[in-house]
């Protein structure tokens, strides 16, 4: 029988990539070795969920003389970033698995994290992050289409405004949009809402710079946390609930962050 079609040839260059997810926020760890030119435009492509694998980011490995992984994060339009939690801690399963680590220090453009194994269930990973000190900075009104947003800046290493809310309005991410893009934030910011749930809880909603609205932030959690804790809204341990799941933030001078990473699946990505 006669036919046409053409025989399929299977891609020569495939980019190795793990994909894990920290509260449903996504990540793809991807050797450094295995990529050469511009990192920033290929992760645009990997991150891309049409035609890409699909993630809020890429995190870079390479060895490092001090440090069990150095990582450099893309996000998903292309721009470095210097730090995820969440991020971080799917580095560090993915350290984890290859080498049965109980304890992994990764080095970011925010410094050295270390993140100690608390337990482990298949493929995921509860951690808890030595995130570094926090610095608080004072509130700031930031006009949008005529309506101040007030907030307080923090830095986990990376920039954060913080905006506590009764409740969370219907188009929180138009504003959000508009304050990271906001002249006050050259390097743009992460925006955070928090609404109050209790004692030791708050629950938040997340429009990450260079990403977009997330299920969940490690740095955007611990940003909230300080900022309920600093103006004594709440108390440490404090629980985040995101969309994605829970995680908790202690700020004992240092802040911690405790919560999972699952590593979801590997591949090749035909360059």
């Amino acid at each position: 029988m006669h036919t046409n079609h053409q025989p399929i040839v299977a891609p020569t260059s495939g980019l190795p990539f793990t994909k894990a997810s920290a509260c449903g926020n996504d990540f793809l760890m991807v050797e450094g070795a295995h990529a050469s030119g511009d990192l920033g435009a290929l992760s645009r492509r990997l991150c891309d969920r049409h035609r890409g694998v699909g993630a809020d980011g890429v995190e870079w490995l390479f060895p490092d003389p001090e440090a069990d992984v150095s990582a450099r994060l893309f996000n998903r339009d292309g721009s470095e970033a210097e730090l995820s939690g969440n991020g971080t801690r799917c580095v560090a399963a993915e350290i984890c698995s290859r080498q049965n680590k109980t304890q992994v220090v990764v080095r970011t453009a925010a410094g050295l994290k270390t993140c100690r194994l608390a337990g482990r269930h298949g493929s995921t990973f509860e951690f808890e992050v030595d995130m570094g000190q926090p610095e608080v900075g004072g509130q700031l009104s930031i006009e949008t289409i005529g309506v101040p947003a007030v907030g307080t800046r923090i830095s986990m290493g990376n920039p954060h405004f913080v905006i506590f809310a009764e409740n969370f309005q219907d188009d929180w991410q138009k504003q959000a949009a508009r304050i990271g893009a906001h002249p006050q934030f050259p390097q743009g910011t992460n925006v955070e809402y928090v609404v109050l749930r209790g004692a030791n809880e708050i629950e938040i909603r997340l429009f990450e710079r260079g990403v977009g609205e997330t299920e969940s932030s490690g740095t955007g959690s611990c940003a909230s946390a300080v900022a309920a804790i600093a103006s004594a809204r709440v108390a440490s341990p404090v629980t985040v609930i995101a969309p994605g799941g829970s995680q908790t933030v202690r700020w004992e001078n240092q802040v911690y962050l405790r919560g999972p990473a699952t590593l979801i699946c590997r591949g090749q990505f035909f360059v």
